[in-house]
């Protein structure tokens, strides 16, 4: 099996951050080499936020232990090729705030997403940012970009969704649409949902070492996790225009994604209003990329894109 070699062996370094949206507490954790910090001063500095889907914080997803894997750390991984990593915890996960009775949808995210570039660009200088996200986690920086263009440098989205049309994941789920509004802001989560998450689509895409860390980390920060970005891909989409974004994107799909369809997001690659994109599909790959044994795939055509030359001519 193949495994990604870090370039460098220097250990990261993890600082944690809290910060404010409003009156809401959010966590923010950033990783970086102590022999690269001086360099983030520079405005072209690469600075790298990643943000997390529906049913996790964003921890587990990015900075996952794996004993005797160390290629499953999203943010060592980046924090190696010199980038100053952050993730943080949307309103309603992991380690933010809890305390407020709404959904926290996709809107929330993307407000999260606001508050979290805000402070990275007072500790780190005014700079558009890159974003990375991950199913709900790619519509929050999205509605986001869309939002505020001149805060982001390049946009990564993998396991998009645009309209759901074509979803056989998202089919079955608005099944259960009424149970989940039923059930209040929040839904249960357990191991078998993890566990489902990487049996859904096409089994075998994840090694059972890796699911169960990555469960272990969940559900040692949540029990429960808001409603609100199920509730978005079921029943309102679209929620983010492409036409209104201009920021260069990258969008990768896995080939056995049951939630983002390939033609839906095709038609949506489209119609980016940025001539700056690329579409990449992931062979041997599902919905859940830094999971999976293919990881080291997504991870090459995600820092590829990030690390890509700006055009001397565009005509």
């Amino acid at each position: 099996m193949a495994q990604i070699v870090s370039p460098v062996t220097e250990k990261a370094t993890g600082v944690e951050h809290w910060i404010t949206k409003g009156n809401i507490p959010l966590l923010l954790w950033e990783k970086f080499l102590p022999s690269a910090r001086a360099s983030f001063d520079d405005p072209l500095a690469p600075i790298l936020v990643l943000v997390h889907g529906s049913s996790m914080a964003s921890t587990p997803t990015f900075d996952l232990d794996v004993p005797g894997r160390p290629d499953y750390n999203v943010m060592d991984y980046f924090a190696q090729r010199g980038y100053d990593v952050w993730c943080f915890d949307c309103e309603g996960y992991g380690r933010s705030d809890k305390l407020r009775d709404i959904p926290c949808d996709v809107a929330t995210g993307a407000d999260d997403c606001e508050a979290a570039a805000r402070y990275i660009q007072s500790v780190r200088g005014a700079r558009p940012l890159h974003f990375c996200g991950i199913s709900s986690g790619a519509l929050r920086p999205a509605l986001f970009a869309e939002r505020h263009p001149e805060q982001v440098r390049r946009l990564a989205l993998h396991a998009f969704v645009w309209t759901g049309d074509g979803s056989p994941t998202l089919e079955e789920r608005r099944k259960r649409l009424p149970e989940y509004v039923a059930g209040g802001n929040r839904r249960p989560i357990d191991a078998a949902l993890v566990r489902s998450i990487f049996t859904r689509d096409h089994p075998g895409t994840a090694d059972q070492e890796v699911i169960d860390a990555f469960g272990r980390a969940i559900l040692a920060l949540d029990d429960s996790v808001p409603i609100g970005t199920y509730v978005d891909m079921c029943a309102k989409l679209p929620l983010v225009d492409p036409e209104r974004i201009i920021a260069p994107t990258l969008i990768t799909r896995g080939e056995y994604d049951g939630i983002a369809s390939l033609g839906d997001l095709l038609e949506f690659f489209s119609r980016l209003a940025t001539s700056d994109k690329q579409f990449v599909v992931l062979p041997g790959m599902a919905h859940s990329a830094p999971q999976e044994k293919n990881h080291h795939l997504w991870l090459d055509v995600v820092e590829r894109f990030f690390a890509q030359p700006v055009p001397e001519y565009r005509g």
